[in-house]
């Protein structure tokens, strides 16, 4: 038998050992107005003096390579709905179909190509008129030009810019960004720009709706018998004439809470901290306490035929 030393042995073979194939990528290229990619990033920065995590959704035209972002303190439905209808305005658009990663906000199972998709994901598609798709589990190619784009705000606008006032400034500097910089940065493979390519896609984008999609919070709670609400740990008033009956409610991004019956309007506040506690309108209660107030009255001489 053999009696020599291992790296004897692999200098030997290594030359008749058959060269492994390396993995061929196909770059896949969409037609103008078909695909736009969705995905998010994350960072940490200083906001309102605070450090803190800053997460980013940034949603790429597949053809024109021009992309929007969206800063956002969470990554939940309400905020990626919010960064797709921000995207959409902003383009002057909608494409055909988006590509999403495997979020929860868009996407609850995804088995072997069998999607099933978060219902208020499909309701935004159906407002927008465009079909949903979901990458393949472990396959981060399969929306690379979107990952390109986290990649590239994380080593150019995240490092120049580490400061902000507030989540709204964050948005602000970002747009002035992209229209100075991102836009006018010049594509290798194609020798144009996002913006020079974007003329042509815009041509062929879908036209938007007459109103954008709603991504506040929705639930549904039941009116106390003292004409209040709980959301989030604080009561909040409601019209006395809605005591016990069933209304919806929206939350929205900047936490404004409406109140409805019926679909109607019925009320609004703003949502408030954990130890404010009760939040009343006066003329909600108005009836409630004339009741109250209602006392008769009777003259003197009544009392003095009990005497």
């Amino acid at each position: 038998g053999y009696t020599g030393g291992r790296s004897m042995l692999r200098y030997y073979i290594q030359p008749k050992r058959k060269m492994r194939p390396s993995k061929r990528t196909v770059r896949f290229e969409t037609q103008p107005g078909y695909q736009l990619q969705h995905d998010w990033g994350e960072v940490e920065v200083e906001v309102a003096g605070q450090r803190c995590k800053v997460n980013f959704a940034v949603n790429t035209l597949g053809f024109s390579r021009r992309f929007h972002v969206f800063a956002a303190p969470k990554q939940d439905a309400e905020h990626t709905y919010e960064s797709l209808v921000r995207a959409f305005r902003y383009f002057g658009g909608c494409v055909k179909t988006v590509l999403v990663d495997n979020q929860k906000a868009a996407v609850l199972k995804n088995n072997n190509g069998k999607v099933v998709f978060n219902s208020g994901f499909l309701l935004l598609a159906d407002h927008y008129n465009f079909l949903p798709r979901a990458c393949r589990p472990r396959r981060a190619r399969t929306k690379g030009k979107v990952e390109r784009m986290v990649k590239y705000l994380k080593e150019n606008f995240f490092v120049r810019y580490r400061r902000f006032d507030s989540f709204t400034h964050v948005n602000q500097q970002l747009e002035q960004w992209i229209a100075d910089v991102a836009d006018k940065r010049e594509l290798r493979q194609f020798k144009e720009t996002p913006e020079q390519r974007f003329a042509l896609e815009q041509e062929h984008l879908q036209p938007l709706p007459d109103t954008d999609f709603d991504t506040s919070y929705f639930d549904i709670r039941h009116v106390s018998r003292d004409s209040y609400i709980e959301v989030g740990g604080n009561r909040y008033s409601v019209p006395e004439a809605l005591c016990g009956q069933p209304v919806s409610i929206r939350i929205s991004l900047d936490d404004e809470l409406r109140i409805y019956s019926n679909e109607k309007l019925v009320a609004s506040h703003r949502l408030c901290s954990a130890s404010s506690g009760w939040q009343t309108v006066p003329e909600h209660h108005a009836p409630l306490w004339q009741q109250v107030s209602q006392v008769e009255h009777r003259p003197l001489s009544a009392y003095e035929e009990l005497l």
